[in-house]
């Protein structure tokens, strides 16, 4: 294992449970260019959080010379051939080997920028604009590493990113708001005539979240019909990534409010079973007849 990718392992498994516990299915080349890429991924994030690894978020002494330092940084990977930084690197190697557009990890850094500008989210599509910028190319990308090409199958990874970021906006909607953030649709807390207050949800604000949950699942469904196009244990990866992610969702929907008295994830127990039920949706998903269409879901803008 060559020093980059241990070092991105390292990052993934820190940073990201339920993705390393989903990478470990993948084929080893495969695995370790999904790694790199998430590990630049997860180095951006925390960059503009003011994060370690995954920890909460915190507010930082001056956001703007941080993204304008992770843009230069980012686009010095992708053009330059200096020395850069392990997370960076990684990204290079990755993005080149994959032959990325520059446009692909740019949209990522726009994503944090639409996080220091403090943008306003009004409707579900500027949710879901956001979610694509932070979430959705990421999928775009992993698929690409996995060999995906087609536009079409991209466009159902992205359609999972989408999903997983709804799914983190309902599950950190109280720890967003200690940082000033809030990702809800601003028209639905208005029409529900109420705002992120206090420790746990209200019942209003709940609702809310549940809307959110039920907004994320024509994605997760159109995501896992493009489980057929990927290699057999790629697949079976991203359906159990899937299964783990959404997992988060229904311990929302069962717990009801008091579920955000701590930290909403999934046990390793889980996890584990969860594996096994991925392996029957890589199966399901490559009978006769198992597609979903697209038709009405926000769809990613397609670079040339």
């Amino acid at each position: 294992m060559s020093d980059l990718v241990l070092t991105s392992t390292q990052a993934i498994t820190q940073g990201s449970q339920s993705f390393a516990t989903a990478a470990k299915l993948m084929p080893p080349g495969i695995r370790d260019d999904t790694v790199m890429l998430y590990a630049w991924c997860r180095h951006a994030d925390d960059v503009i959080d003011g994060q370690a690894l995954g920890s909460r978020p915190e507010a930082v002494d001056d956001p703007q010379a941080r993204l304008d330092d992770l843009r230069a940084d980012t686009l010095e990977a992708l053009q330059g051939n200096g020395p850069v930084s392990a997370p960076f690197a990684a990204l290079r190697a990755v993005a080149r080997r994959h032959d990325f557009p520059q446009a692909w990890p740019m949209d990522l850094i726009e994503g944090f920028a639409m996080d220091v500008e403090a943008r306003d989210y009004r409707t579900l599509d500027d949710v879901l604009e956001y979610s694509y910028h932070v979430a959705g190319i990421v999928g775009v990308m992993m698929a690409r590493v996995m060999g995906v090409r087609d536009d079409h199958v991209l466009d159902r990874a992205c359609d999972l990113g989408l999903a997983f970021q709804l799914t983190n906006i309902a599950r950190d909607v109280i720890d967003d708001a200690a940082i000033g953030r809030s990702y809800l649709p601003g028209d639905w807390l208005d029409q529900a005539r109420t705002k992120v207050d206090g420790p746990l949800p209200s019942p209003e604000l709940y609702a809310v979240i549940l809307r959110l949950l039920d907004a994320a699942e024509p994605y997760y469904a159109s995501a896992r019909v493009g489980l057929a196009d990927l290699p057999p244990r790629c697949a079976w990866s991203i359906a159990a990534a899937l299964r783990i992610y959404r997992a988060i969702g229904l311990r929302i929907r069962k717990g009801g409010p008091d579920a955000y008295r701590q930290r909403i994830s999934t046990s390793k127990a889980t996890k584990i079973g969860l594996l096994g039920v991925g392996g029957w949706d890589v199966a399901r998903s490559r009978l006769p007849g198992a597609g979903v269409s697209r038709q009405g879901l926000w769809t990613r803008p397609h670079h040339v």
